[in-house]
């Protein structure tokens, strides 16, 4: 068997409506009573739903949340957290004021929005937070990430402009079809560094990880685990980069996935 299996949640562990299949939770839960650690491994930040997946999948495990930027024990609280650089951050501020898009900048457990309106009372809807919208200038605690939340019309001109000192992750929800999450976390951070981290702490070498996964912002933990796994609604960039493929979120390819990994 292997050590540990790390999961994405939209389009991995979440479908269309934006639930778990019950049958998903129980090769979970299987996997862990097996001895195998469980990891979420999300765009999404430590708080609202994905900090409640987590709890359910290993409640005194590390995970890694804001593709990396997060990678928190939620049993004990500690937190191996990577600061965004202030000059970058400052840009990417300036640059919503001045085009009217809503970015998102997140700490381990708070968030600000620059525009508030309908996109982001969804977003906040889908993390499973209230909506209440809070200036990104006004948040206490280090900054770890940020975010454009942007219609699919806009996601070309967005991911085509220059930022400097950032690593850019591009992700969708089956949620919130027709929307574009575009993550910025401090170059060289990302769900790859982070499933590394987690490896560590648990002693275990990455050949005996799996990354199970759907998008972009998944490839760099596919590239650096052993068994990397592919949902079937996963994008190109996700196929290409995986060693096994799995049936869509809606069809359990997930379970399929946890399955293998009791296999190997």
């Amino acid at each position: 068997m292997l050590g540990l299996i790390c999961v994405d949640v939209d389009g991995t562990l979440i479908g269309t409506g934006n639930t778990v299949r019950e049958d998903v939770w129980a090769a979970l839960a299987d996997a862990r009573a097996r001895g195998v650690r469980v990891a979420l491994c999300s765009g999404r930040p430590a708080f609202g739903n994905a900090l409640g997946y987590a709890r359910r999948l290993d409640p005194d495990g590390w995970h890694v949340f804001q593709n990396g930027a997060s990678t928190v024990n939620v049993g004990s609280g500690e937190s191996l957290s990577e600061p965004l650089p202030e000059g970058p951050l400052t840009a990417l501020l300036a640059r919503a004021r001045e085009t009217g898009r809503l970015l998102e900048v997140y700490t381990d457990d708070d968030f600000g929005i620059t525009h508030p309106g309908e996109l982001a009372r969804r977003h906040a809807d889908l993390l499973g937070v209230p909506y209440t919208p809070k200036d990104p200038e006004t948040l206490l605690g280090t900054r770890v990430r940020a975010q454009w939340v942007v219609p699919h019309g806009e996601a070309a001109g967005v991911l085509a402009e220059a930022s400097p000192g950032l690593d850019v992750h591009p992700a969708g929800s089956p949620a919130m079809p027709g929307t574009l999450f575009i993550s910025l976390t401090r170059a060289g951070i990302g769900k790859g560094s982070a499933v590394a981290l987690i490896a560590a702490e648990y002693g275990l070498p990455l050949s005996r990880v799996m990354m199970v996964g759907d998008g972009h912002n998944d490839v760099t933990a596919m590239r650096v685990v052993g068994h990397p796994v592919a949902m079937g609604n996963a994008d190109a960039e996700a196929r290409a980069a995986a060693r096994y493929h799995v049936a869509h979120v809606d069809e359990g390819g997930l379970a399929q996935a946890v399955g293998l990994a009791l296999t190997l």
